[in-house]
């Protein structure tokens, strides 16, 4: 245990915990930061990092979360947009909504906050890259596109696996507890599922540092950014004729993940739909979805005069 504790990587982990923020050497010499650089590099300065860090993950996770449902939110409060609901037979009431706010609000304190904690050091001893200048937007955007396929893959096996009775009922049950999901349901599940499926948003970034090429920690901040945003997206129950998955047909989307919650089985991927395609978990989200297309495009019958 103490040879444990001695090791350069357990050092370098602990000693993460006591960094203090020194801007000057963060900043690639003979470099001048750009104003969003300077003003993530004040966010530090003579702070605690690794505690500076957990407060603005978890204030950019909460501000983006609920920003991103805002336009759902909204939209159940005009009836032109009504059409467009997945399940619009199923209200939900306001003593659900409080009540999944309130969950939401609890599971993140005591869930994500310690996850959000550890990460730092973490990102630290895997060697992800802190000083600035922040890499280009191209690389950004390719790294995140990467993640999504990553945690994709990660949560589609993880999520089939909750379905074995025994998981289901003492763990996932909880997060199909609405069988018409919206917006903020997308983090309404017990501690544990979401300790467990969150390994799959760190594993693509995880995976990158150690395997690919060095990732920013600006960059993680960007993938959670879309990671939420997707996720939010596929519960908020709505298909609009703008949604993502109307143009890019490998986007699962709202309507794909609602079924799910809806009857419970198939399309257990997270943001894609080849998974659930090759293994032939979509075989009866198939059946239903065409043959509500069918239902939907059959001739009104005529009135008689």
């Amino acid at each position: 245990m103490a040879s444990m504790l001695d090791s350069p990587n357990m050092k370098t982990f602990i000693d993460a915990f006591y960094t203090v923020g020194n801007s000057t050497q963060r900043i690639t010499p003979g470099y001048t930061p750009t104003k969003l650089e300077s003003f993530w590099l004040s966010l530090f300065e003579n702070r605690n990092e690794a505690i500076t860090f957990c407060l603005v993950a978890f204030i950019h996770h909460t501000f983006f979360y609920y920003l991103r449902y805002l336009p759902y939110y909204i939209a159940d409060y005009i009836p032109s947009l009504q059409k467009y609901k997945l399940q619009p037979d199923k209200v939900i009431s306001k003593e659900q909504w409080w009540k999944c706010f309130r969950a939401v609000a609890f599971y993140e304190v005591i869930a994500q906050i310690p996850m959000m904690f550890f990460f730092y050091p973490a990102a630290t001893l895997i060697g992800f890259e802190f000083s600035v200048p922040f890499p280009p937007f191209k690389e950004i955007a390719l790294q995140c596109i990467a993640f999504l396929f990553i945690e994709d893959t990660f949560h589609y096996f993880v999520h089939r696996a909750m379905h074995i009775p025994f998981l289901y009922k003492k763990v996932h049950k909880v997060h199909h507890e609405f069988s018409a999901p919206f917006g903020i349901t997308a983090e309404y599940a017990h501690p544990i599922e979401t300790f467990v499926l969150g390994q799959g948003t760190i594993a693509g970034p995880l995976f990158f540092a150690l395997c690919v090429q060095k990732v920013h920690i600006f960059t993680m901040l960007c993938w959670i950014t879309v990671r939420i945003s997707q996720a939010v997206e596929a519960h908020s129950g709505y298909d609009f004729p703008w949604s993502m998955n109307h143009w890019f047909p490998l986007w699962a989307g709202a309507e794909h993940h609602d079924y799910h919650h809806m009857a419970f089985v198939n399309n257990f991927a997270s943001t894609f739909r080849h998974w659930d395609r090759i293994l032939g978990t979509d075989i009866s989200y198939l059946k239903y979805y065409h043959k509500k297309t069918a239902k939907k495009n059959s001739p009104s019958p005529k009135k008689v005069q």
